[in-house]
């Protein structure tokens, strides 16, 4: 079980907006030892809660804002959003080595790798079309810290963009303690952080905006 809990960063009746650590689950996996998860904690802290909660999700080791909606029509209502690409999201990262361009655009298309999973490969034949913009924040170094905005939400989509080599139309430079695409080892942390997030109020329609710094 992750030694850190939920931050609520802000909740209403129909929505809870929350900082996940790093290291949880985002829904519950297969297997009681996995049942914990930012779903859970979310279902336990606002006991009035109803529907399926779960909205988008982020990969176990990635940190960051999630949002969850408290009733069937609000859960509704955000899904919907993430799905029209309505909703503004970014991310901040620590990538190994010096990014050279101070910004671009990745496009890859991406699967799962059957025989490797969870992993996630690039295939031009069968994967789906991947997009996410990237800015160069600071260069540290040995390490360059970006901002990455995902257009499409593939699993392991900034990761795998990351990772691939520039020769091959990705950043060439794998996020520090990424343990599937990098150099990271067991029990590191990975550099990856869901910094901001924008979407419309369920019943409102009004924009909102929630912002929380990486601990990197």
């Amino acid at each position: 079980m992750p030694t850190a809990d939920i931050h609520i960063l802000h909740a209403t009746s129909r929505y809870a907006v929350i900082v996940k650590p790093g290291g949880m689950l985002s829904v519950p996996g297969k297997g009681e030892e996995k049942t914990d998860c930012a779903a859970a904690r979310v279902r336990a802290a606002f006991t009035h809660c109803s529907g399926p909660l779960v909205v988008h999700r982020l990969d176990m080791d990635t940190s960051g804002v999630m949002v969850f909606g408290l009733d069937p029509d609000a859960q509704r209502e955000l899904s919907t959003q993430f799905e029209s690409r309505a909703v503004h999201k970014h991310y901040i990262a620590l990538v190994e080595g010096a990014v050279i361009p101070d910004q671009g655009t990745i496009t890859l298309p991406i699967r799962a790798d059957i025989d490797n999973r969870p992993m996630q490969i690039v295939d031009h034949d069968q994967g789906r079309e991947s997009t996410t913009h990237f800015a160069v924040l600071a260069r540290e170094i040995d390490r360059t810290r970006i901002r990455l905005d995902p257009i499409t939400g593939r699993t392991h989509q900034l990761r795998v963009h990351a990772a691939t080599p520039a020769d091959q139309g990705g950043l060439g430079h794998a996020i520090i303690g990424d343990v599937l695409y990098g150099s990271g080892r067991d029990r590191d942390t990975l550099c990856l952080h869901a910094a901001f997030l924008s979407f419309l109020e369920p019943g409102t329609q009004r924009r909102v905006e929630f912002a929380t710094p990486p601990a990197f």
